[in-house]
C-alpha cells in the first residue's frame, strides 16, 4: 500500500512513437524509489503515476524521462519538444491556457499556431534521414569514381554519422537499466559490420532504421490526430449574454446557468438546453447521426454539434469539464489504461523475447566456429542481422495501435468503450441482455386508443386533461400531451386531487370526472362485463387502460404504451445473425412483458426487481458472455455484474459511471455496432500478430541460413512495424452499422410510429 505521502501525479510525453517508447518511459521512472502504479499511455502521451515526493522530487521523474529521450512537461503546461525526437509539427498540440476575457486574448487562442515547420523535413529525425540519405548516396557516387580504398570511408563516415546519435540513445537506457533496447541492437550490429568489413552494408542498414523511426513517428501521429479532433469539436469562444448584452468569452470558463447565443453555422459551445429558438442541429461531430435534429425550447444540445438554420439561446447545464466531448475525451484517454489481457500478454512475452533473441544471436556467432569450425566473419555478420530482426517493435504496438483506433472510430460514430479490456470481451459476447423502459422502448407512454362510450372524442380528451393538468405522473403527462397534439383545450377543473395508487378527480362544470384505473372504476361498481372484456383486450396487448368516470359512470377509455424505438426488432435480429441471443428483463408485468417480446421477437423475463436482474445475469454468464444494456440507476447493479455493461447515452449518471461502454444515439442497433468494432478489432490485431510475428519467423531462418543480410533485416523490422501500424488505421475507417433486416422494421414502423395518431375504437 502507498504512504500516506504518496500522491499520483501526471505528465505529458512527447516523443514516443511505438509501444517499446511507451517502455522505455516505463523503465526509466519506475526503478526510482516513492513510484509506483506507473502508467505510460502511449497514444495520449501521458505518464501518470504515484510518487512519494519525500523519497524522489517530480524534477527527478522529468530528468530520467528526458534522459531516455523524449520531452515531459506536467500536466496543463505546454508540451514539451524531446531533443532530438521525433515530435509533431508546431500547433499540433494546443496552449493549456486559462479562460480568455479580452479581445486581443480571445484572438489569440483562435488563430491557428502553424507556421513554417509543419513538414518531417523539419524534425530532427527529418533532417538525420536526410542527411544519412545525402552521405549514403555520396559514398555510393565515390565508389564509381574513386579508388575501393577511398570510397571505403565514404561508407565509414556515413555510418558513423548516423549511428552516434542512436548510440548516445542506448547508452542513456543502459543507465537506465534498459540495455535490451533496439538502440543497442542497432549499435552493436552497425558497429559489428564495420569491424567485420562490410561498412557498405552498415551505412545502409543505419540509413533504413532512420527512416523506420520516422515512418513509426508519422504512423503514430496519425492515430492520435483522429482523438485530438475531438477535443478541437469545441469552439474556443461563446457569446455570453451578460445584462441584456453579448460578449465574446472562453468557452472554458461558461458556468451552469449562464445563458449563451448560438448563431446559424455556429458551433454549440457547451451542453444546454435550449431556451429560445427553433433550428435543426447537426449533431454528426459528436454522435455520428447525419441527419440533422430539429431543435426547440426544451430540447438538449451537446458541446461539439453544429447549428445549421437559425439563432439559439442555450442555458448551459453542464462545466466545460463535464460537457459530452469532454466525457469522450476522457474515456478515450482513460481508456488506453485500461489494456486488453492479449496486450498485458504480449508485454509480458516481450520482456522474455527479446534476452532470448540476444542470446540466439550469441550461440549463432560463436558455436559454428568454435564447434565446426566456420568461417567466423560469417557467423558474425548472420548474428547481427538476427539481433536486428528480433526488435519486438512490431510485435509490442500490434495491440495498442488497434485499440486506439477502434476508440476513436467508436467516438466518432457515438460509440464508447472503457478500454481494450472492454472491446477484448465485447467481442466475445454470447448473449445480450436488454432492459425494457428506457432501452428497448422510449421510456415514455404514449395514447395508443380511445374508446368512446358516450359524446365525442375531442370532449372525452378535454375532461380527462382537464383533470390531469399540472400532473407530475407519466400517464397523466401523456394523456396532456395527446389532446394538445389534437389540438384539443382541457377542460376547465377545480379541486383537483390525486387518488394514490388509483389515479385522479376534480369537478368539471360542477360534475365530478374521474380518471383512473380498472380497480378504480371496479370500486365504484363502474366496470361492467362489456367494459371488463375491453380493458382485458387493451392490457393483453401490453397496454395501461385508464377509464374515464362522470359521476361513477364510463364515458370512455384511453390506453396508454410505452413503445418500442423504431430500430428495437431490427436490433435483435441483427444480433440474431451474428448469432447472438437476446433477452429483456423487466421490472413490468408479465402481460406487457410478454405483448413487448412478442412485437421483438425476443425473449423476456417480467417482474424483476434489480437484485433479479442482477441474478439472472449472474445465471446467464455461467456458460456465456453477457452483454447488458441498461439506462437507470436501478440498471447500475446488472451493468456492473455482465461482462460488459453499456448505458443508453440518455441514461442516468450512475448508469453511464457502472458502464463499461455507453451508446450517446439512443439507438438500439448501435449495440450491433458495438459488437461489430469489437469483432474487428480483434481481427485486426490477430492480424497484426501474424504480421510482426510472421515476418520475424521468415527473417529469422532466412537470416541464420545465410539468405538475407543486415539490410533486408532491419527493413523487415522497419517494414513489419509500419505495416502493422497502417493495418491498424484501417479502422479509423471502419463503419459500425450494419444493414438493417428489413421485415423488423416494417414491423416496428406499423407498432410504433410517433407521429401516428392514437387509434380510435
Amino acid at each position: 500500500m502507498a504512504d500516506s505521502s504518496a500522491r499520483q501525479r501526471e505528465w505529458r510525453v512527447t516523443g514516443m512513437d511505438c509501444g517499446s517508447c511507451a517502455a522505455k518511459v516505463r523503465g526509466a521512472v519506475e526503478r526510482l524509489p516513492g513510484v509506483e502504479r506507473v502508467d505510460v499511455a502511449l497514444m495520449a502521451e501521458r505518464l501518470r503515476l504515484t510518487l512519494d515526493e519525500t523519497q524522489t522530487p517530480p524534477e527527478r521523474i522529468e530528468k530520467a524521462v528526458r534522459g531516455v529521450g523524449f520531452g515531459i512537461a506536467p500536466k496543463g503546461a505546454r508540451p514539451e519538444k524531446p531533443k532530438g525526437g521525433f515530435v509533431l509539427p508546431d500547433g499540433a498540440f494546443p496552449d493549456s491556457a486559462e479562460g480568455l476575457e479580452t479581445d486581443s486574448e480571445l484572438k489569440n487562442t483562435t488563430e491557428p499556431a502553424d507556421n513554417a515547420a509543419t513538414s518531417w523535413v523539419n524534425t530532427a529525425k527529418g533532417r538525420l534521414v536526410l542527411g544519412t540519405g545525402a552521405l549514403l548516396a555520396a559514398a555510393w557516387a565515390s565508389r564509381l569514381v574513386l579508388p575501393t580504398e577511398i570510397a571505403h570511408w565514404a561508407f565509414v563516415l556515413a555510418t558513423l554519422a548516423g549511428i552516434v546519435p542512436v548510440t548516445q540513445r542506448a547508452f542513456a537506457m543502459t543507465r537506465a537499466g534498459m540495455p535490451f533496447t533496439i538502440e543497442t541492437l542497432m549499435t552493436i550490429a552497425a558497429g559489428g559490420a564495420l569491424v567485420i568489413g562490410e561498412p557498405e552494408e552498415a551505412a545502409l542498414v543505419v540509413f533504413l532504421f532512420s527512416v523506420g523511426e520516422l515512418l513509426e513517428g508519422v504512423s503514430a501521429g496519425k492515430a492520435r490526430d483522429s482523438i485530438r479532433a475531438l477535443s478541437k469539436l469545441v469552439p474556443k469562444t461563446a457569446r455570453l449574454e451578460v445584462g441584456g448584452k453579448t460578449r465574446e468569452v472562453s468557452a472554458e470558463k461558461l458556468q451552469v446557468g449562464q445563458i449563451v447565443q448560438v448563431r446559424p453555422g455556429d458551433r454549440v459551445p457547451c451542453d444546454g438546453e435550449v431556451i429560445e429558438g427553433t433550428s435543426g442541429v447537426d449533431e454528426s461531430p459528436v454522435t455520428g447521426e447525419s441527419v440533422p435534429s430539429l431543435k426547440e425550447p426544451g430540447a438538449e444540445v451537446f458541446a461539439g454539434s453544429i447549428n445549421a438554420e437559425a439563432l439559439l439561446r442555450v442555458r448551459i447545464t453542464k462545466a466545460a469539464e463535464d460537457n459530452t466531448i469532454a466525457r469522450i475525451v476522457r474515456l478515450v484517454e482513460e481508456a488506453e489504461s485500461a489494456r486488453a489481457p492479449t496486450e498485458r500478454f504480449i508485454d509480458r512475452f516481450s520482456r522474455i523475447y527479446m534476452p532470448a533473441v540476444v542470446g540466439a544471436a550469441v550461440l549463432v556467432a560463436v558455436v559454428p566456429p568454435l564447434a565446426f569450425g566456420l568461417a567466423w566473419g560469417e557467423w558474425v555478420y548472420r548474428a547481427l542481422a538476427l539481433l536486428l530482426i528480433g526488435c519486438p517493435c512490431a510485435l509490442v504496438i500490434s495491440v495498442p495501435a488497434s485499440i486506439t483506433s477502434a476508440l476513436s472510430t467508436g467516438a466518432r460514430n457515438g460509440l464508447l468503450m472503457k478500454g481494450g479490456s472492454v472491446i477484448e470481451a465485447a467481442s466475445r459476447t454470447t448473449h445480450v441482455a436488454f432492459d425494457k423502459t428506457g432501452t428497448l422502448t422510449h421510456g415514455r407512454p404514449r395514447v395508443t386508443d380511445v374508446l368512446v362510450l358516450s359524446g365525442s372524442e375531442n370532449d372525452l380528451m378535454a375532461l380527462a386533461a382537464g383533470v390531469e393538468s399540472g400532473a407530475s405522473h407519466p400517464l397523466g403527462q401523456a394523456i396532456c400531451a395527446e389532446a394538445e397534439r389534437r389540438g384539443v383545450d382541457a377542460a376547465a377543473a377545480t379541486g383537483a386531487r390525486a387518488l394514490p395508487g388509483k389515479g385522479a378527480e376534480a369537478s368539471v362544470d360542477g360534475v365530478t370526472v374521474s380518471v383512473g384505473s380498472p380497480r378504480l372504476a371496479n370500486e365504484r361498481g363502474a366496470l361492467q362485463d362489456d367494459l371488463r372484456s375491453r380493458v382485458a383486450t387493451l392490457e393483453a396487448e401490453g397496454k395501461t387502460v385508464v377509464i374515464i368516470l362522470r359521476d361513477d359512470v364510463p364515458v370512455g377509455l384511453i390506453a396508454l404504451r410505452d413503445e418500442p424505438r423504431a430500430d428495437a426488432a431490427d436490433a435483435v435480429a441483427q444480433l440474431r445473425r451474428l448469432g447472438i441471443s437476446s433477452i429483456m428483463l423487466t421490472g413490468d408485468n408479465a402481460r406487457t412483458a410478454q405483448a413487448i417480446a412478442e412485437g421483438l421477437g425476443i425473449e423476456y423475463r417480467s417482474e424483476l426487481m434489480p437484485e433479479d436482474k442482477i441474478t439472472a445475469i449472474r445465471d446467464l454468464s455461467a456458460d456465456a458472455h453477457v452483454m447488458m444494456i441498461g439506462d437507470g440507476i436501478n440498471d447500475a447493479p446488472a451493468l456492473a455484474a455482465a461482462h460488459v455493461g453499456v448505458a443508453m447515452g440518455s441514461g442516468t449518471d450512475v448508469a453511464l459511471e457502472t458502464a463499461d461502454a455507453a451508446i450517446l444515439r439512443n439507438r438500439v442497433t448501435d449495440v450491433v455496432g458495438k459488437v461489430r468494432l469489437a469483432r474487428a478489432t480483434m481481427s485486426n490485431i490477430r492480424q497484426n500478430i501474424a504480421i510482426a510475428l510472421g515476418l520475424k519467423a521468415v527473417f529469422l531462418v532466412t537470416t541464420v541460413l545465410g539468405i538475407t543480410g543486415l539490410w533486408i533485416a532491419i527493413l523487415a523490422d522497419t517494414g513489419a512495424t509500419v505495416l502493422v501500424t497502417m493495418n491498424a488505421l484501417r479502422l479509423l475507417f471502419f463503419r459500425p452499422a450494419g444493414a438493417p433486416d428489413t421485415e423488423s422494421v416494417k414491423r416496428t414502423a406499423k407498432r410504433a410510429r410517433p407521429d401516428q395518431p392514437a387509434a380510435t375504437i
